[in-house]
């Protein structure tokens, strides 16, 4: 699955609390040693450049709660489209931005979570086992944040997490954690996992999400 001529480019900003910078940072190595020449950009202006994108195999969003433009979000959906991957988890993909119809481009929008870190777990999908982003992974637990999402029909969900029932919710709501989806001839992958540098430090969590950025990949 590697290749000395793939480009990915890491697109990492907005809120800070996401570390965007140091979490990106952290998987830098690993595409490149995947045979990735791999650059960076801190300014959406990149999604400007047309020309840019369509000569990317992969970008790797880390962008929470910013404003993007129409331009800049139709140039990303068409380079998807033709064959672009886009990949990324948490806020830095599912919370990156609420114009322009971005969100059917992902697949999935961030609603809520839970105050603070706690304990929950993901399940894996039985009907997706063999899926290559987490074939030969067990399900795993995390102390961290818990994201509540609204999907798109037109994902495959490759793990859920579980709300138990609470003063609002009369029954727990099983929730898309892990999913991918095609746009055109592109793939998307998402995680919502991933809010602080050591969720990464979960084995699956590092293993499912480096799997993702490959599996998005042209």
């Amino acid at each position: 699955m590697t290749s000395d001529t793939r480009r990915a480019l890491v697109v990492r900003g907005g809120w800070d609390g996401h570390e965007p910078v140091t979490i990106s940072d952290s998987f830098v190595p690993f595409l490149k040693e995947q045979g990735f020449t791999v650059d960076t950009s801190e300014d959406l202006a990149v999604y400007e450049d047309a020309e840019r994108l369509a000569a990317t195999d992969l970008v790797v969003q880390c962008w929470t709660m910013g404003t993007i433009t129409r331009g800049q979000c139709d140039n990303l959906a068409a380079a998807v489209r033709a064959g672009t991957g886009l990949a990324g988890w948490h806020g830095g993909i599912v919370d990156s931005f609420h114009d322009h119809g971005y969100h059917l481009l992902t697949g999935g929008k961030f609603v809520m979570h839970p105050p603070g870190f706690h304990d929950h777990t993901y399940q894996l999908s039985p009907e997706h086992a063999e899926h290559p982003v987490i074939v030969g992974l067990d399900d795993f637990a995390i102390h961290s944040e818990q994201y509540w999402v609204l999907t798109d029909p037109h994902i495959d969900v490759l793990a859920t997490t579980t709300f138990p029932a609470d003063d609002v919710h009369d029954r727990p709501a099983v929730m898309p954690a892990v999913w991918t989806r095609t746009w055109g001839a592109g793939r998307v992958f998402v995680s919502t996992v991933g809010h602080k540098p050591d969720d990464f430090d979960v084995p699956q969590v590092r293993v499912l999400t480096e799997r993702g950025l490959l599996w998005a990949s042209r």
